[in-house]
């Protein structure tokens, strides 16, 4: 089987997608230099690499202070299970490094379309497709994921969410509802 590392030609998968944002990082920008932010930044997404890597995932890429985070069908319970502790000790590491900031994160499983694209001369890993739309627009207070995605967890990773709607989303048991 063909890693998501080693598609050099497009290729139709099913995946979970998972976009995550952090909330005040224009105010942190603003009282920092773009040195420090910089720096801190470059540790930052070492520190999310490190996580999702260790689970079998992958960080397609960075902007600014989001992501767009991949996990190969195989892996949906651990990529799941990954994205909450995302949140959990994203958030510490934020805290811990004086960001007044927080992960907001949502996650979709189903089809897209990847492989490398770009300029000629620097083609680099992406996706496309309704899946990608689905993830980066969820709504969500801090980790939401679709019915689409519960549906392929194993029941005792689903024991962790519960449904939150409209619309219907499944969000972690100790996770307050604040719409």
């Amino acid at each position: 089987m063909v890693t998501l590392d080693e598609i050099t030609t497009p290729q139709e998968l099913d995946l979970l997608v998972a976009f995550f944002d952090l909330t005040g990082f224009a105010r942190f920008s603003r009282t920092h230099s773009a040195r420090e932010v910089f720096d801190t930044f470059a540790e930052f997404y070492e520190f999310v690499g490190d996580l999702i890597e260790a689970s079998g995932g992958k960080v397609v890429k960075f902007i600014g202070d989001a992501g767009l985070i991949l996990y190969p069908e195989a892996h949906v319970d651990r990529g799941v299970l990954a994205l909450k502790n995302l949140k959990n000790a994203g958030d510490v590491w934020l805290a811990d490094h004086k960001i007044a900031s927080r992960h907001i994160i949502g996650a979709h499983f189903g089809p897209v379309v990847c492989g490398q694209i770009g300029v000629r001369r620097d083609k680099r890993f992406d996706i496309f497709g309704e899946t990608v739309n689905i993830a980066a627009t969820l709504k969500s207070n801090g980790l939401a994921i679709t019915p689409q995605l519960f549906r392929r967890l194993n029941p005792d990773t689903r024991k962790l969410f519960k449904k939150h709607t409209p619309p219907i989303t499944y969000i972690p048991i100790d996770e307050t509802h604040q719409d």
